[in-house]
């Protein structure tokens, strides 16, 4: 068997859940004997060959039932975390605002926990991988992915700061958000980042035209009126939804710019791009929480009173979030991850409900109702439609067997 690598462009861009561009890349298996050589088998006969293929043919689809049946369960596994990790950030950090009003300062915390991706996926090299290598040798490796030269000056302020600043910007926004508007909505808006994802593809990179896109896409725009409605287009409402509609748009122009400019990644080489992305943050963006401090306008008395507690968890919970997403596809299949993140809306809208004044009227019930269908929508294969009609001739088919069956 030959190996195959899977390629992945990390953009669940932080404290967001913007979806990972998935692909698995490879040469093809090599296809399994389902008769062996005359030499290799005791058989006699064309019954004796028919029984073998027969049990050939067990084997392999026992085999991959079993495949598909572990991959659905770490899914499922994966469905609670991802759902579980997104959700609990995003009320931690509506609890943190509360103690320490700093939406900036909380972006670049959380960002910097970023440096710990290449360490945590070079500790996962050391124990899977067959052929250990050196951090040093590592790193080199997965530079390749900037180009021939590594990652010089260059390509660091060409290719690499934007992403970064996107990112940030993605970020902060998302928790300015959070400080206008209840976690349940900007959690269903900020979903629309896929319907966004799917026309600047459409436009920038050519992708497929699909119909049931464009109506997933149309969803969400009507999602996003219907909010704005349903609080009655009150200031405070209106800004929050702006924000998050415009943290949505931040990181579907960075998964696209991401896939125009650098293509897709290997595991290591995504985790090193995440890692540099971290340390740049802490690097050059150290200055802006030391400004806003001193201008009283992100200030804390000591550092003894910042709620340690949620600003940890929160950067840990994203951090876990951005790993599951980013990495999940090794495991399981990426619609399941997806699937986690949509799920992430009513817990955080359960939650608002024990704890927030929030008030579910008919019209936002069905604003976020049609957000997420149109999310599930975009989740579909291209090939859907082909797929749906391929079932629909097998499923007839079986039946036609079974009322011949039962007519003899």
């Amino acid at each position: 068997m030959k190996k195959h690598s899977a390629r992945v462009a990390p953009l669940s861009a932080c404290n967001s859940p913007v979806l990972t561009l998935t692909k698995v890349r490879g040469e093809d298996r090599p296809r399994e004997n389902i008769v062996g050589n005359a030499d290799g088998q005791a058989m006699v006969g064309g019954a004796g060959v028919e029984s073998g293929a027969g049990r050939q043919r067990l084997h392999c689809c026992v085999r991959v039932t079993a495949i598909q049946v572990r991959k659905a369960i770490w899914g499922v596994a994966m469905v609670m975390c991802v759902c579980s990790s997104w959700a609990g950030s995003t009320q931690l950090a509506k609890l943190t605002f509360k103690q320490y009003d700093a939406p900036f300062t909380l972006t670049w915390f959380t960002t910097t926990w970023n440096c710990l991706f290449f360490p945590l996926y070079y500790i996962g090299h050391l124990c899977k991988s067959p052929e250990r290598q050196t951090p040093k040798q590592r790193f080199r490796e997965c530079c390749r992915f900037f180009g021939d030269d590594g990652l010089t000056a260059k390509v660091f302020f060409t290719k690499v700061a934007p992403f970064g600043l996107l990112w940030i910007m993605t970020n902060y926004l998302y928790l300015q958000a959070l400080r206008k508007i209840n976690s349940t909505d900007v959690s269903a808006l900020f979903c629309c980042n896929k319907a966004f994802v799917f026309l600047l593809s459409w436009i920038v990179l050519r992708d497929r035209f699909m119909g049931v896109r464009i109506v997933a896409a149309i969803l969400a725009i009507a999602g996003i009126v219907m909010l704005t409605y349903a609080d009655g287009f009150h200031s405070h409402s209106v800004i929050g939804i702006t924000l998050v509609v415009a943290s949505a748009s931040a990181s579907a122009l960075y998964k696209v710019l991401f896939k125009l400019v650098l293509g897709s990644a290997k595991f290591g080489e995504a985790a090193l791009f995440l890692t540099i992305v971290g340390g740049a943050n802490f690097v050059f963006m150290s200055f802006v929480p030391v400004i806003l401090y001193f201008t009283h306008v992100e200030y804390f008395t000591s550092i003894a009173d910042l709620p340690w507690a949620y600003l940890c968890g929160v950067a840990g919970l994203l951090l876990a979030f951005n790993i599951l997403v980013n990495f999940g596809i090794a495991i399981t299949y990426p619609t399941l991850i997806s699937l986690g993140i949509v799920l992430s809306v009513p817990v955080n809208a359960v939650v608002d409900l024990y704890t927030c004044d929030i008030h579910f009227n008919t019209v936002r019930l069905i604003a976020v109702f049609i957000i997420c269908l149109g999310f599930l929508m975009l989740l579909l294969p291209e090939d859907w439609d082909q797929c749906l009609i391929e079932l629909e001739y097998q499923t007839s088919g079986d039946l036609f067997e079974l009322s011949l069956f039962e007519h003899d």
